[in-house]
């Protein structure tokens, strides 16, 4: 196997990190241990910049290559989300009436019709709607917002040729 480049990020299908390699977990080194990798890593993935630096953390992650809006190191994206009002696709609510004389009380599988009787009278309390006719939908809870995954380990070389620039 040829040797790696510092700071190059590799996939395994095993639970740990080889020797000269380090999880993708976030883990905080020092920069007095590892000058040459903070030189390439920087304080792009976290720490303080002085005395430490972070290796990347894809724990429940996708990597993305930068750029098209999004900067090296940047973190977005939510692994649940709850809809708000203005994510709801536009629709409307009707209700069902016709102009035929009414024939039955019980509002269930029926349309609004025309009464036999008067209908308005002098407001009062008002009281809640048959809730047969109209109640509350949903739960206001968050759903899973993850695409099919296969957990796979990724590991960061510390050691190895540094990288140069064309």
């Amino acid at each position: 196997m040829s040797e790696p480049f510092m700071g190059e990020i590799k996939i395994t299908s095993f639970g740990f990190a080889p020797r000269g390699w380090a999880l993708c977990n976030g883990q905080l080194l020092a920069i007095s241990q590892n000058q040459a990798l903070f030189s390439l890593l920087g304080t792009t993935y976290g720490g303080d910049g002085r005395v430490n630096f972070a290796l990347p953390d894809l724990r429940g992650r996708v990597p993305i290559h930068f750029g098209g809006g999004f900067t090296l190191g940047e973190r977005a994206g939510e692994t649940a989300h709850t809809l708000i009002v203005s994510e709801l696709p536009t629709h409307s609510h009707t209700l069902p009436a016709t102009s035929a004389a009414a024939t039955s009380t019980d509002p269930v599988g029926q349309s609004f019709a025309v009464s036999n009787n008067a209908l308005y009278a002098e407001p009062t309390t008002p009281l809640p709607m048959d809730s047969r006719l109209i109640s509350v939908a949903g739960g206001s809870q968050p759903h899973n917002n993850l695409m099919p995954f296969l957990t796979l380990n990724f590991c960061i070389a510390l050691q190895g040729i540094f990288p140069s620039q064309n």
